[in-house]
């Protein structure tokens, strides 16, 4: 065919255009943009399940955005999370190494469909593994500590409360770090078998930090997915409280192989025997336990609690790692002061000293109140209907990822954080983007 004719010159416009796009692809490839972030480098250890054919915008992209976008209010769903993602600037693309359109030169943002798409088909594991290291970095200062900037004027409530707390209501001294485990379901979103989408979280009593996450069938299997969380995480060191639910020798044991490592454990009717001897060694008078007697008032949310622990030597004969059983009576009352009910627990634990106990049985109560009260109204995670593969899952680990941040930065009040990061560039700046 002669280059003069007709058809042949049609394709010279055409080999230009594939000329150019080319020269586009070897220039993305040959500069690449890199971004200084710890929470980037974590995420981009995330494997890539997809197929490499046709693969357009990379994995840590669409999971950097997702983090970012539920920082914000509003992000508690995909629809909303691309949406706010949509808006990202081309400078903040272009340091994320975003795919560039060849033909518009513009950096573009995944669809929703693609969002989607790979919140469902990611190794769930990996991510909680990757979200749960960048905590450990800041805790840790091997990275930096978040920054969230404030809204001018006073202090938020419960900003100030959470100062007056820490004035008036100290810790203990020589306190260890606490940890506490339980499960959750996300009511709105199920498994591919009709069943619920239920997890398992560690929060440290401390800062509140969400320090990794697991997924098991139902309620059932929460022990077994518990113990297979306490082995993924560093406990050396910590103290362990968990409900009766997770009180077996086989979680003790695991417990008490890390160095230094101690538990607290609630004895209920499905340890009747342990129940029956820490009964026995803790019953009589008030008056026969002041010398192991600690006694902690609380007041707020329009009611009285007095918290009254006592206990008692133990060993190994009643619980592997036991040292010490202990009875816990809790009475609730109006701020009048007057009584109005009252509930007698047991417990064991390889700790020593009621007034430590008491703080670590009263922290325990932290994971219901911090963690998924926060995912449920804050963030609305039992309004999610979202249930296509690990969806739920990833998606509960990046509503983690975000709490834990703004509790690094020292945000009290998760709802007015997400409100000052309406602007989108500050939310990149949390991460150093």
């Amino acid at each position: 065919m002669s280059p003069s004719s007709p058809t042949g010159s049609c394709l010279v416009p055409l080999l230009d255009q594939l000329t150019d796009l080319a020269l586009w692809e070897a220039e993305l490839t040959a500069d690449p943009v890199v971004v200084e972030s710890a929470l980037i480098r974590r995420l981009a250890a995330v494997p890539d399940q997809r197929s490499a054919c046709g693969l357009r915008h990379p994995l840590v992209v669409i999971l950097t955005l997702t983090a970012c976008a539920t920082l914000a209010v509003g992000g508690d769903s995909v629809a909303a999370i691309r949406q706010w993602a949509a808006r990202t600037s081309q400078q903040v693309l272009q340091r994320l190494g975003a795919y560039r359109d060849p033909f518009t030169g513009c950096f573009t943002v995944p669809s929703e469909r693609t969002f989607r798409r790979v919140l469902a088909e990611l190794d769930a594991d990996m991510l909680d593994a990757a979200i749960s290291g960048y905590v450990t970095d800041v805790v840790r200062r091997e990275a930096p500590v978040p920054q969230i900037p404030d809204t001018p004027g006073p202090a938020e409530r419960e900003q100030r409360r959470t100062a007056r707390r820490r004035l008036t209501d100290p810790a203990p001294a020589r306190l260890l770090p606490g940890v506490a485990l339980d499960g959750k379901a996300c009511r709105g979103a199920r498994t591919g078998d009709g069943g619920r989408v239920f997890l398992v979280g560690a929060i440290s009593h401390g800062q509140g930090v969400i320090l990794g996450q697991c997924q098991v069938a139902g309620k059932r299997g929460e022990g077994p997915a518990a113990r297979t969380l306490l082995e993924r995480l560093d406990v050396a060191g910590m103290v362990l409280t968990l409900d009766a639910l997770h009180t077996t020798k086989t979680t003790a044991h695991l417990i008490t192989e890390q160095p230094n490592a101690h538990y607290v454990l609630m004895v209920k009717r499905n340890q009747p025997l342990a129940r029956a001897a820490a009964q026995i060694l803790l019953s009589g008078p008030d008056a026969d336990w002041t010398q192991s007697t600690a006694i902690d008032d609380d007041h707020g949310h329009g009611r009285t609690e007095r918290r009254t622990i006592r206990t008692a030597q133990a060993g190994d004969t009643l619980f592997p790692g036991a040292r010490q059983a202990f009875r816990l009576r809790r009475d609730v009352g109006d701020l009048d002061g007057i009584w109005t009910g009252k509930e007698i627990v047991y417990g064991i634990t390889g700790l020593a000293g009621p007034a430590h106990l008491n703080h670590y049985e009263q922290a325990r109560w932290g994971v219901e109140n911090r963690l998924h009260w926060v995912r449920d109204v804050t963030f609305r995670e039992d309004h999610s209907q979202v249930r296509t593969g690990t969806a739920p899952r990833a998606l509960a680990g990046f509503r983690n990822l975000a709490i834990s941040t703004m509790r690094l930065a020292d945000r009290a009040n998760i709802a007015h954080a997400r409100r000052d990061l309406l602007d989108r560039d500050a939310a990149f700046a949390v991460y150093n983007i």
